[in-house]
Order: C-alpha cells, then sequence, then structure tokens
C-alpha cells in the first residue's frame, strides 16, 4: 500500500515569529490539500482517513521554494506556493511557504529527501 503525506516546506531565512510560521504552514497545509482534491479527491478522503500525515520541512531562500514548485508542478504533484498579504511581519508578496499534496510520499520524497525538519 502506498503512504499518502503532505509536506510543508517554509522559508527558514524570513525570521518570522512562531506564530506567522504556524499561520503561514496552515495556509500552506489547506491550499495544497484543495489542489489535491480537484486532482485526486480519493488521495484526499484516503488521507483524511488516515490520519492526516505531515511533514514540516525548512528551506533557506525563495529560490529554493520556487523550483521546488516548479518541480512538483512538472511531476503533476498537487503544491501550492504560500504568498503573504503583507499585513502583520513581512512585506505584501513575500512568499513564506510551499504546501505539497497529500500526495504519494515516495514522488514527494524524489524532491525533498535532502531537506530538514524544521
Amino acid at each position: 500500500m502506498e503512504e499518502i503525506k503532505q509536506v510543508i516546506i517554509l522559508r527558514n531565512d524570513l525570521d518570522m515569529s512562531k506564530g506567522k510560521m504556524v499561520a503561514q504552514g496552515a495556509h500552506a497545509s489547506l491550499m495544497s490539500y484543495l489542489e489535491t482534491v480537484k486532482v485526486d479527491e480519493s488521495i484526499a478522503k484516503k488521507w483524511i482517513k488516515e490520519g492526516e500525515k505531515k511533514i514540516v520541512l525548512k528551506v533557506d531562500n525563495e529560490e529554493a521554494l520556487r523550483k521546488l514548485h516548479t518541480a512538483f508542478q512538472y511531476k503533476k504533484v498537487p503544491s501550492a506556493l504560500v504568498t503573504d498579504a503583507g499585513l502583520t511581519e513581512l512585506p505584501p508578496g513575500t512568499v513564506t511557504g510551499l504546501g505539497v499534496g497529500p500526495w504519494n510520499s515516495a514522488e514527494i520524497n524524489q524532491f525533498t529527501s535532502s531537506l530538514k525538519l524544521l
């Protein structure tokens, strides 16, 4: 049986407060979940039924997030780039995170296995 998981990747270089990081991670999770629903609702339902496994990883800059997003788009893995509205700590338009999946773990791991936990 294939493992299904979601990966949330946040920028580690922005000095976001813990609350801000949690909020950006929540945006990434929900946005990429909704992308999965559009692509394959059965995977989204299976993920919820199995306990919504999530892994939170970090990258050091915006370029790394954008490269990952492009790679997942190319492989047709549901993902969503998070851009901040600029209402609190960050300037408007700051790219803060990336949500990936829920999707097949092996396909996600192709691009995330070298990243460290947040």
